[in-house]
């Protein structure tokens, strides 16, 4: 806690200092998730220089912001993050700074709120899990396609050409995911991880998700939580469940036992990227490779 009161401090002291110049002439951005790092890479291209704060298997609803991070926000033109609460209370110091005439853009203001999934247990009424909606991520390139060129539209045209490419990307992951998921019968479309982050993925490929933890994995699952969750399993004949990159295994594999004591089989199916994607470099590190890395181990698993 007195770290973050630093945190905040710091960026309100140096709101009146003169900003550094870039070297390069760059767009200076700097991005929370790795999702929407790997997304503003995509449409900047070379025409941008980014630092994402977060990195592979980073939990961005417990991330603390070291005191290193306040030179990256205060020379960035534009912070860019997901917003509704994904963040934690990195979004008060965004706030801060837009007061102080500093750029920041949510990702989710692009989103109809009218689409987005209710939760009466998370502080902002929605669950922030947008990007496994492939069509809320369609949605949001274009958005920062036009946010990125109304910043620098010397590059305009760039965003542009670079932004298209990437939806066509996008819409060929769609059929992609739809033909892979097909196979698996609507009563097998259970998923059980560690915490709710897939529900848009339920929504949009038909399947119930059930999540250990809850929205946030801020708030950890209780011995009550344990038996509930394996009482449904076993209800619903359950043959696999999966752990996620970005939270740690122990909750899964105490469910696991849970199930197993009461006589019923139940595997780890592997493990999904959920708030955070793969290592940088490889094909899991980015949006698209992660999506059909998540499908290809839910299907293969839950086929069986």
């Amino acid at each position: 806690m007195k770290k973050y009161i630093y945190f905040v401090l710091v960026v309100a002291i140096i709101g009146c200092k003169q900003k550094e110049k870039s070297k390069n002439g760059k767009l200076q951005v700097v991005t929370t998730t790795t999702m929407i790092t790997d997304l503003v890479k995509n449409i900047g291209g070379d025409k941008i220089d980014v630092k994402g704060l977060m990195g592979a298997g980073v939990d961005p609803h417990l991330y603390k912001a070291s005191e290193g991070d306040v030179s990256k926000l205060f020379n960035a033109d534009v912070i860019i993050y997901n917003g509704i609460h994904l963040e934690g209370k990195l979004e008060e110091v965004f706030e801060k700074m837009r007061h102080q005439n500093h750029k920041t853009i949510a990702v989710s203001d692009a989103i109809d709120k009218s689409t987005l999934i209710d939760s009466e247990f998370f502080a902002s009424n929605y669950d922030p899990h947008i990007w496994f909606d492939i069509t809320n991520w369609e949605i949001i390139t274009s958005y920062l396609i036009d946010q990125l060129s109304e910043l620098d539209s010397k590059n305009a045209a760039s965003y542009k050409e670079n932004g298209e490419a990437y939806l066509k990307e996008l819409a060929a992951l769609k059929i992609t995911i739809t033909e892979m998921i097909n196979p698996l019968p609507i009563e097998k479309r259970i998923l059980v991880t560690a915490h709710d982050a897939f529900n848009y993925f339920g929504k949009a490929f038909q399947f119930n998700v059930v999540g250990l933890q809850g929205l946030s994995t801020a708030t950890e699952a209780g011995v009550k939580d344990v038996q509930k969750m394996a009482a449904f399993i076993m209800e619903k004949n359950v043959k696999s469940i999966f752990i996620e990159s970005s939270v740690p295994r122990r909750t899964v594999e105490a469910l696991q036992e849970a199930v197993k004591s009461k006589g019923h089989q139940i595997e780890i199916g592997g493990t999904l990227f959920s708030d955070a994607l793969g290592d940088f470099g490889t094909v899991e590190g980015t949006y698209i490779g992660m999506y059909i890395h998540n499908v290809k181990t839910i299907i293969g698993s839950l086929l069986k």
